[in-house]
């Protein structure tokens, strides 16, 4: 079997002052570096629909207002190595169109560059599901991709 289309393909992350974040069509990742030794029990993670709040050994270190919305019974958290803490949302909308430019809505954005890589991988993600017998992990695209790129689905099969 092979490797899912974001594996393949690579990621692209938008770094924070506490780790990192990155998108699929369906989810969004969210990387937290924590204090080397940090236990299960020591975090703190609330994961709701548009709200997030993550705190370890009672400091805060990431809260607020998603973006957009997420599948509140399908939000996971996990502590690895005992210093990364990772957290796997499941966006409601996905679609190619809805390429998450932040993390929160005010704070975590990422730079129009990385949005840009962004809508690129999430368009090519989009096509690969659309033509599945195809592999467009190493495929470069041009033109307009913003919102998903161009609607091939009234064309004739």
């Amino acid at each position: 079997m092979s490797a899912p289309f974001e594996e393949r393909s690579g990621v692209v992350p938008c770094g924070t002052p506490w780790g990192r974040w990155y998108q699929t069509l369906e989810e969004v990742f969210i990387e937290v570096r924590v204090p080397p030794g940090t236990r299960a029990k020591d975090v703190s993670c609330s994961l709701r629909s548009r709200h997030i709040a993550l705190a370890v050994r009672g400091q805060e270190l990431l809260q607020g207002k998603l973006f957009d919305s997420t599948v509140t019974d399908e939000g996971t958290w996990t502590l690895e190595d005992r210093q990364l803490i990772r957290i796997v949302l499941m966006k409601t909308n996905r679609d190619a169109g809805n390429c998450w430019t932040s993390l929160l809505e005010n704070e975590y954005a990422a730079d129009p560059w990385v949005q840009d890589q962004m809508q690129r991988k999430l368009t090519l993600e989009r096509f690969q599901r659309e033509n599945p017998g195809f592999d467009f992990s190493g495929a470069e695209i041009s033109g307009n991709y913003s919102k998903g790129g161009p609607d091939f689905s009234s064309l004739e099969k």
